[in-house]
């Protein structure tokens, strides 16, 4: 089988880099890209790998690389859109620079990587669009406002996107990580500007706790997804929503639960709203 190549952003380290490993595992062509490309000399060195220096939400930087990208080996296959940091603090307690950097990363990052690449896989009329979510845009956190409307943004656009691209040949997934041993914990989390004193007790800051005391010992493997994830994309079987983790799945199902006994509690209020038929 002719390999694929891979664009990937983000990389330096978590479920990017083992995206990155694994893919190289499989065969596959990878272009690894992150802002410090240090530590993927490794990668670059072992063949089949090309690494580039980039920063998602510089939309010049993200067209030229992907343009240099694309003149590797003729065209990109699978674009995963992965590069993210996380941004905790009660929603009134993190300053505007901060919330919208975290939107710029989140969402902007991924639309200009999308608006770079997908002249070049419309072409082509083949490709596979992969992404990276967020268990905060399934249901959120007290602490987590910024962070988990940013991933949510992203879902929404997405499941348009899919549609679409679905006539021109593309798909598009979505992959929905619950906690995996990543270090985005330790070294890929911000901490709002603003500390106030009524939040200091409060469920935003307890989830802040759990959160330091859960580093490390998360459920997911990112090696053993990062694997998963490139079979499946590689079999042409994944679907529009791919969960990561069990715990994933359980929120999935405890999200779907609620809204369900929402909607039949509110059906009768609900309909009241509409004309008269």
């Amino acid at each position: 089988m002719t390999p694929q190549t891979w664009f990937l952003t983000g990389c330096s380290s978590g479920l990017g880099r083992a995206f990155a490993e694994a893919a190289l595992d499989a065969g596959q062509r990878v272009i690894a890209t992150a802002r410090d490309v240090r530590q993927l000399a490794d990668l670059e060195q072992a063949g089949r790998c090309a690494v580039f220096a980039l920063d998602v939400t510089e939309p010049e930087e993200v067209a030229r690389v992907v343009a240099e990208a694309e003149a590797l080996w003729d065209g990109l296959d699978v674009v995963v859109n992965n590069a993210g940091h996380g941004l905790l603090g009660a929603v009134e307690e993190c300053g505007d620079a901060q919330v919208r950097r975290c939107f710029e990363t989140h969402f902007f990052g991924p639309l200009n990587v999308l608006r770079a690449a997908l002249p070049g896989l419309r072409a082509r009329r083949r490709g596979h669009i992969v992404q990276v979510g967020a268990a905060a845009a399934v249901s959120n956190y007290a602490g987590f406002g910024a962070y988990g409307g940013a991933k949510a943004a992203l879902e929404k656009m997405t499941e348009s996107l899919r549609l679409e691209l679905a006539p021109l040949g593309i798909r598009v997934t979505t992959l929905v990580p619950g906690p995996f041993r990543t270090g985005f914990i330790a070294r890929g989390l911000e901490r709002a500007d603003a500390a106030i004193g009524d939040y200091a007790g409060g469920p935003a800051a307890k989830f802040g706790r759990l959160l330091e005391t859960m580093d490390g010992r998360q459920p997911g493997d990112p090696a053993r997804a990062a694997r998963a994830v490139v079979a499946r994309i590689l079999a042409g079987d994944a679907p529009a929503r791919l969960p990561l983790g069990g715990y994933l799945v359980k929120k999935w199902r405890d999200q779907a639960a609620l809204l369900l006994r929402e909607a039949e509690q509110e059906q009768a209020w609900a309909v009241s709203a509409d004309a008269p038929a």
